[in-house]
C-alpha cells in the first residue's frame, strides 16, 4: 500500500468532508475497498478513526463562518455517540459481503435523492 495513494484518498475525502459533510464513508470505504484492497469492516475502522482530526479541521473553519448551530450540534452528538457504537457492533456480526452490499445500497439510495431534489 503506498503512503502516496493513502495521502492522495485522505486529500479528497478532506476536501469533500470540508466542502459538502462527506468524506469517511462516501469517499475512505470505497477508496480503501476498491483501490487500496482492505476488507470492508477495516475500511470502516479506519474511516471512523480519521473523522475526529477532520471534522475539528472542518468544523473551526464552518464555526468561524458562522455555520455551526452549537444547540443542534448537542443534541445531535447525543444520538450519534449511540448510534456509533451500535452500528460498530452490528457491524461486527455481518459478514464483509452483507456490510458492502448494505453500504452499496445506501450509496445508490442517497444518490438517487440527491439526483431527484
Amino acid at each position: 500500500m503506498g503512503y502516496l495513494t493513502l495521502v492522495t484518498i485522505g486529500l479528497v475525502a478532506g476536501t469533500a468532508s470540508g466542502l459538502l459533510g462527506i468524506g469517511g464513508g462516501v469517499i475512505l470505504v470505497p477508496a480503501l475497498t476498491l483501490l487500496v484492497g482492505l476488507d470492508v469492516h477495516k475500511a470502516v475502522g479506519i474511516s471512523l478513526a480519521t473523522i475526529i482530526p477532520t471534522a475539528i479541521s472542518g468544523t473551526l473553519k464552518h464555526y468561524s463562518a458562522g455555520n455551526v448551530d452549537l444547540k443542534v450540534v448537542a443534541f445531535i452528538i447525543v444520538g450519534s455517540v449511540a448510534g456509533g457504537y451500535l452500528g460498530a457492533t452490528l457491524s461486527q456480526h455481518l459478514p464483509s459481503l452483507v456490510l458492502r452490499r448494505i453500504f452499496g445500497g445506501f450509496m445508490i439510495l442517497v444518490a438517487l435523492r440527491m439526483l431527484i431534489k
